[in-house]
């Protein structure tokens, strides 16, 4: 019996997929959910096998509810299922700890089987989003930041101020400072720790060993 926890912040929809998953063998439906906060505290108590876990939600959403549950050691797999399918949230849901990605349109079978392989700790993934992840691994990204900028980051994280960036790098300290508004804008952060942070975060930066 693959014990599930539904977090949705629509009624109709948890109360759809608990009728779906209650009405076929081999499903017990624990709770429901209406945001992620409530669903990271039903997981610790309830402790089920598989949550289905969508991504927008007032509040806490569905990648910092997958964050918050892998960082407390919860064993449940999480299962995506959402309506968006686009790289901004494919990827940091999977980089979370998401077990699988699906669509809300997917055929009731798929959704079934699908939540059965989670429970076995298998990969599950809609076409669509499959298919974005071999096309990520078969063209590089685009550089984020140029290189003058990643220079700039690297000496901001290594403790340098701007007037000693701009003295290394034989540039002014008014430029210095207009690539750091750039290096900001591009990583959407509005100060220098978080800049370096985010830096760090995206692997712009590789921290000393």
């Amino acid at each position: 019996m693959i014990r599930l926890l539904i977090a949705d912040d629509h009624p109709i929809v948890r109360d759809g997929l608990s009728a779906m998953f209650a009405a076929a063998d081999g499903f017990e439906v624990l709770g429901q959910a209406s945001d992620g906060a409530e669903a990271v505290r039903m997981a610790q108590a309830l402790h089920p096998d598989v949550i289905l876990m969508d991504l927008r939600m007032p509040g806490m959403d569905g990648l910092s509810a997958i964050t918050a549950l892998a960082a407390a050691g919860n064993p449940a797999r999480v299962l995506v299922l959402t309506t968006y399918d686009n790289d901004a949230h494919v990827i940091p849901a999977i980089e979370a700890g998401a077990t699988g990605y699906l669509l809300k349109d997917a055929p009731r079978e798929d959704l079934l089987r699908g939540a059965q392989a989670a429970a076995r700790g298998e990969s599950v993934l809609s076409p669509s989003v499959a298919m974005r992840l071999v096309n990520r691994v078969r063209t590089p990204a685009p550089q984020l930041l140029s290189q003058r900028e990643l220079e700039v980051l690297q000496l901001v994280a290594a403790g340098n101020t701007n007037r000693e960036a701009a003295s290394r790098l034989f540039i002014t300290e008014a430029t210095v400072k207009s690539h750091l508004l750039s290096i900001y804008a591009k990583l959407g952060v509005s100060d220098r720790a978080a800049a370096v942070a985010e830096g760090f975060h995206r692997r712009l930066l590789i921290p000393d060993s």
